[in-house]
């Protein structure tokens, strides 16, 4: 499977990159090693090969999610621009 110029300029224009002839060029081999490589990748035959889940048989350790209070309320509306008294005044974003 290759792709030649007009496929290529088609999927620069749909992603918005520009390419210069040289740069042009070599983007189009490199796509073409890559989907040569993908094809060599589909001829593999995986009948036997079980589905991964994981890529990793690591276990995070985490910590449990606990709710706390780390600013104070007034901590919190001190450094604020504009406040009324419990709430931050912000513009209005609605019509």
């Amino acid at each position: 499977m290759s792709t030649d110029l007009n496929t290529l300029r088609g999927l620069a224009h749909l992603a918005r990159l520009e390419f210069d002839d040289t740069k042009e060029q070599q983007m189009l081999g490199d796509l073409n090693k890559i989907l040569d490589w993908v094809d060599q990748l589909r001829q593999l035959n995986t009948d036997d090969v079980e589905p991964l889940v994981h890529l990793s048989q690591e276990i995070n350790v985490l910590r449990p999610d606990e709710a706390q209070n780390t600013v104070s309320h007034q901590a919190g509306l001190s450094n604020a621009p504009r406040k009324d008294s419990d709430y931050f005044r912000v513009p209005k974003v609605l019509e």
